[in-house]
């Protein structure tokens, strides 16, 4: 009801499986078995709908079988066929596969939210903004649509949610340094790319008048003694975000040392630039030259939030984006 509080519980894409391949031979895994049969007779008593989170990129990263093309609704790409259905994207496979897992346990018509689908845009191959830019239309391409899926046809979800709104550097990367990039807009609130969300002529808004730091880098003093510097470098990258600097990552063709100076950098930034943060046993240097190399960006940091001026920037931010932009939510019928 209107007044009470609502309870969601948002299930991992890795709690269903198909062993098989087919969509239709889709199940909850055995060991969470017990669990979501307790959740979905609570859900079905309450007429609430299952909320999942699909990650279509993490299929192609994780699996071999999921091109690119058919990760990025590419029509272009070579179907997947089963049980006499055939899918063009592997949204859409997914997607059924949780709807047949639904059915063999007994709930065939619940509804389902998509609470989390997205692409990252760096740290990793493949993860870029213009890739996310093309997912992205055709996700919401796919949803205006209507088409549902073989085994919902007519039937999109009832809600859908994008996942993100920013980067977040703190994000554990256990599975992937990636985790870390799913933002539609940058730290500072910048757009990575242009999403149209079938909203008329509204446009993503970048953030105005944001308040940096200083335009100071730390990079490595090419002029000591750098036996050492990979040792701090690691240091540094241990509580600093590194990770555009692995395989496939915007800043993964820096040669050495220009991916110590960019350790380097982030650990500085993010301790405010204190001077004591770019020492590193006397490796370290601090310039006002901008070191970033093409798309490779070495960041300034925004001003601390004890900042009145980051306050207000942060407000300010805000109230732009959730009035020209809708970003958090995709419904199935907009």
């Amino acid at each position: 009801m209107a007044g009470r509080v609502k309870l969601v519980v948002p299930c991992s894409s890795d709690a269903f499986q198909s062993e098989s391949g087919p969509p239709l031979k889709g199940h909850f895994r055995a060991d969470v078995n017990r669990t979501m049969a307790e959740l979905l007779k609570f859900l079905s008593k309450h007429q609430s709908p299952f909320f999942v989170n699909i990650s279509p990129f993490f299929s192609h990263h994780s699996t071999k079988n999921i091109s690119l093309n058919f990760a990025l609704f590419k029509g272009t790409a070579g179907p997947h066929n089963g049980s006499y259905r055939t899918y063009k994207n592997s949204f859409d496979l997914s997607y059924d596969t949780l709807v047949s897992a639904l059915s063999s346990a007994g709930f065939d018509k619940m509804d389902i939210v998509i609470s989390q689908i997205g692409w990252p845009t760096d740290g990793a191959a493949n993860a870029s903004s213009s890739n996310a830019q093309v997912f992205m239309k055709g996700l919401v391409d796919h949803l205006h649509s209507r088409a549902g899926t073989p085994l919902r046809p007519k039937e999109p979800p009832i809600e859908t949610y994008i996942y993100s709104l920013f980067d977040e550097d703190h994000r554990s990367i256990a599975s992937g340094n990636f985790e870390r990039h799913w933002g539609v807009f940058t730290f500072d609130g910048q757009a990575k790319y242009q999403l149209d969300l079938e909203q008329g002529s509204r446009k993503l808004v970048n953030a105005q008048n944001v308040q940096y730091l200083s335009s100071k880098w730390c990079v490595v003093n090419n002029n000591q003694n750098l036996s050492n510097a990979t040792a701090r470098a690691m240091e540094a990258c241990s509580s600093a975000d590194c990770s555009v600097l692995s395989p496939g990552g915007s800043c993964f063709n820096l040669s050495w040392p220009g991916n110590i100076s960019y350790a380097f950098n982030s650990y500085y930034q993010q301790h405010d630039q204190r001077a004591d943060s770019c020492d590193f046993g006397g490796l370290g240097l601090i310039t006002t030259v901008d070191p970033s190399v093409g798309t490779c960006r070495f960041i300034v940091q925004l001003r601390t939030p004890n900042s009145a001026l980051c306050l207000s920037f942060t407000i300010s931010h805000w109230r732009i984006t959730a009035a020209t932009i809708l970003l958090w939510l995709v419904v199935g019928g907009f």
